[in-house]
């Protein structure tokens, strides 16, 4: 039996009897994907990587005070150069509403109408944004955020002040985000707490179904929400590559999200161990590498599939492939190749509109992690914090009070990280 076909309401689950073989399947065709308009200054990028973060920051002169945008090289007010991204509330009025319903780019043809108006943020800057369905009319109030679209690149999205129940659904920001509810998605290793805690959150969250990873060999219980979609326990082991074949082979042209949690980590004596660094390296870096070799191009054919798209690659990296921890060494190393890896991913997979989410976080609650001070991130709320970042259309996440520190004291100045780690 093969599986069923997807309902054309994409927010209604998708019950699957198994897990069967879709190559005596007729060829269908997948129409191409579009992604909107790319181009952005690169002083405009700084705008781009606070969105990434799921951030809105502008550019503000640190002489007078001045919030510009869009960006600027020279304060337009005294002219002076010195000029930083700081982070913004967001707050605003709406000024003016319109409806586009004949855009010009493919892109937003194909997706039209678009709701859109200019907002006076409390910050003195009036900005062009995506309007939500719900927001007030002119002289409203609204809560503005930066998120990333379909080609990577930051945009404005206008929201009441007040979360919808309904948002989720909402087909603009359906769009903008990538969102687990009513989508088909494979998590690589289930048998780890954080895998099971993945998929028991998927389910939750409303995906249609979940395809646990299992390693022969290794024990996991897998269940099933007859209300909220099902999971099937399937074999994968990422340091196979027989296994990562087979499973594309099987269910490749059908998954939405693949989160990949599959991960070696042995800490041993802190003294770098050849057969360690080696075994780390097999799960860490060369298991994403056969992943992505034999899921990532249907996935990329999918990008434009109606009415459930292929949207999302997770990694679960580390805040440790930023700067080498050397009590942690090799894993450090390992997720550093895997974070360099992951950013080439990501430049294959945007061209079709598809998003790759870097998760960076500190030391998880686990066995591994058992001699590190807390504070450390519990599996359960790890697999939340990816959730919603899927659903705000996050790509890079610093999940814990940690993993955050560190992302500041690395952006602050590499190098007096690196001399206070090894000190």
């Amino acid at each position: 039996m093969k599986p069923s076909h997807r309902s054309a309401d994409i927010n209604q689950p998708v019950a699957i009897d198994v897990v069967g073989s879709r190559s005596g399947d007729a060829p269908h065709a997948t129409p191409q994907p579009t992604v909107p308009p790319r181009a952005r200054s690169r002083i405009g990028l700084g705008f781009t990587a606070a969105a990434a973060e799921g951030r809105l920051a502008m550019q503000v002169c640190k002489e007078c005070g001045t919030v510009l945008y869009p960006a600027r090289e020279l304060c337009t007010a005294c002219l002076s150069e010195a000029l930083e991204w700081r982070e913004q509330t967001g707050a605003g009025t709406i000024l003016a509403a319109t409806v586009v319903r004949r855009p010009y780019e493919l892109y937003f043809r194909e997706r039209a109408p678009w709701r859109t108006g200019l907002v006076r943020l409390d910050c003195g800057v009036t900005v062009a944004a995506f309007l939500y369905g719900a927001c007030p009319e002119p002289r409203g109030r609204v809560r503005v955020r930066a998120q990333l679209d379909r080609a990577g690149q930051g945009v404005l999205v206008a929201l009441p002040e007040k979360d919808d129940p309904d948002m989720a659904d909402d087909a603009l920001l359906r769009e903008l985000s990538n969102t687990p509810k009513g989508r088909r998605i494979l998590v690589t290793d289930a048998a780890t707490p954080l895998g099971g805690a993945m998929v028991a959150e998927l389910v939750s969250a409303g995906a249609a179904h979940v395809w646990a990873g299992v390693a022969p060999g290794k024990d996991c219980a897998v269940g099933s929400d007859a209300g909220s979609g099902s999971v099937t326990a399937v074999p994968l082991d990422v340091t196979d590559p027989d296994t990562v074949d087979a499973l594309a082979d099987r269910i490749g042209r059908d998954v939405d999200i693949l989160i990949n949690t599959a991960e070696y980590h042995d800490t041993g004596s802190g003294i770098p161990d050849p057969a360690r660094a080696q075994a780390e390296m097999e799960t860490n870096y060369f298991g994403l590498l056969r992943l992505s070799e034999a899921f990532a191009p249907a996935m990329r054919a999918r990008g434009a599939d109606m009415p459930v798209n292929a949207v999302a690659w997770v990694n679960i990296l580390s805040v440790f492939a930023l700067s080498n921890y050397p009590a942690h060494g090799t894993f450090s190393a390992s997720k550093a190749a895997a974070l360099s890896l992951a950013q080439k991913l990501r430049a294959e997979m945007r061209p079709a509109g598809l998003r790759v989410v870097n998760v960076f976080p500190g030391p998880l609650d686990d066995l591994p992690n058992q001699l590190e001070l807390p504070p450390k991130i519990a599996p359960g709320k790890l697999a939340k914090s990816i959730i919603s970042a899927l659903e705000k259309g996050i790509e890079d996440l610093y999940p814990d009070p940690i993993a955050r520190e560190w992302y500041a004291r690395w952006r602050s100045d590499p190098k007096v990280l690196e001399l206070e780690l090894t000190g």
